[in-house]
């Protein structure tokens, strides 16, 4: 309890988690302020029914924003939509690589992209979502009151102006208050609905569905799944990198030994996020579809069966590879440490580094994949296959916990700066993740 209670003796410290706590609770009063002209029982009553679909996945993204249609139902995935293009985008593209490579005016220069990229974002899928609630009615509900032109614009500019708020809201975050403002904002969306998923249990229980025994069990899986994510996650490969000794001047520098840590997931959640929006995007297509084929894939591609499960692993294999192979570029690295004077004992700068760095990487990714699998199926082989209600898995756990790691690791290190004992022990420091 120590280490909780230092933070307290911080002053700087206390006003940015006050802050974190603050901003936070504004977007959750905002997620439950809704966009006019929507029937909103009618839609809450469908999101209930889409609970496997593109729409309960990209609601989770939304802490329940998008079931009533509120200001915040884009949530901040446009934001995390841009920056991925952007990310893509600088590696094939000359001007922006160049760009990325200026420090912090470059920085400044694609962050001002994608906040651009952002907002059209929002208006091409606040415009769709406008669009597709006037042309639904199941069950003879209509969602929007009055149609037309004028709840169309109305709808698209509001849900910008939403999401404009959120991107503000999370550079806030992370300027005033302590960790990632976009992974804190995801972070409490998720975690808000997490207690859906107590309440069922609960539910459970008292219908006599569940008993006692079983209750215990899955808190022991959840437990041993969160302690298996966080080693996973703070898993790192460390390459020994040896410095040589150079004369600039009347002075030496160089000479010291260093390593290069590797994380076995370096790719994070992408891989998943890609993976259930691609999986999940023909089930919800099938659902507005009469036409049999779409239907037969609709069956083909159920949550929880055999081959969605095994499409969706070999999808997350792919975009682990993928994703790591853009980010981390090994001649890249190879050419930094040959330029520096530094090299890994026993194999020869230039090519050969290159090459052994490919080879580790590539056995790390494929660890960090059949990782990720694991994690995210677990659920729908317990569920499916054994009966068993696990809510607590998948992407959203490997979120929550990713940035609760990250956020730990930046009060270890306000309080470590000002000479105070961090939140764990000397002898188990957190690790980071990056």
């Amino acid at each position: 309890m120590s280490g909780f209670q230092n933070i307290g003796r911080i002053p700087e410290l206390k006003r940015r988690i006050i802050m974190t706590f603050a901003l936070l609770f504004v977007y959750r009063i905002g997620v439950h302020v809704p966009t006019p002209g929507v029937n909103g029982s009618a839609l809450a009553a469908f999101m209930a029914s889409q609970a496997g679909s593109f729409f309960g996945f990209f609601d989770m993204f939304a802490g329940g924003g998008l079931e009533k249609l509120s200001v915040f139902a884009l949530g901040i995935m446009p934001y995390i939509s841009a920056s991925i293009i952007l990310q893509l985008l600088t590696v094939v593209v000359p001007s922006l690589e160049k760009l990325s490579k200026e420090g912090e005016a470059g920085h400044r220069k694609i962050t001002q992209y994608t906040r651009y990229g952002t907002v059209i974002i929002s208006l091409i899928q606040g415009i769709g979502i406008a669009i597709g609630l006037e042309q639904m009615s199941p069950g003879g509900s209509r969602f929007v009151y009055n149609p037309g032109w004028a709840f169309r614009l109305q709808t698209m500019l509001t849900l910008t102006a939403g999401t404009s708020f959120l991107m503000w809201l999370g550079e806030q975050i992370t300027e005033k208050g302590i960790g990632n403002g976009i992974s804190l904002i995801i972070f409490a969306g998720i975690v808000a609905r997490l207690w859906n998923g107590v309440a069922g249990t609960v539910t459970l229980v008292n219908a006599g569905t569940l008993n006692w025994f079983l209750v215990i069990l899955i808190i022991a899986v959840m437990l041993l799944v969160v302690a298996f994510i966080i080693y996973m996650e703070t898993s790192q490969r460390r390459i020994p990198v040896q410095y040589a000794k150079r004369v600039v001047g009347r002075k030496m520098y160089g000479g010291q030994s260093t390593h290069l840590p590797l994380k076995i997931n370096q790719s994070g959640v992408i891989p998943p996020i890609f993976a259930s929006a691609i999986l999940m995007f023909p089930t919800t297509i099938s659902n507005f579809s009469q036409q049999p084929y779409m239907r037969m894939i609709s069956s083909f591609l159920r949550p929880g069966g055999i081959p969605y499960e095994l499409i969706y692993v070999g999808l997350i294999i792919f975009f682990c590879f993928f994703y790591t192979a853009i980010t981390f570029n090994v001649d890249n690295v190879s050419d930094n440490m040959k330029k520096y004077g530094g090299y890994i004992p026993g194999i020869r700068p230039g090519k050969k580094t290159a090459d052994y760095l490919e080879r580790i990487v590539s056995r790390i990714t494929f660890t960090g994949a059949i990782y990720i699998s694991f994690v995210c199926v677990l659920p729908s082989i317990l569920v499916q296959r054994f009966g068993v209600p696990f809510y607590f898995g998948g992407t959203a756990l490997l979120i929550v916990i990713g940035v609760s790691l990250d956020t730990i690791q930046q009060i270890e290190s306000h309080l470590i700066l000002r000479h105070y004992d961090g939140l764990v022990k000397k002898t188990a420091r957190m690790k980071g993740r990056r």
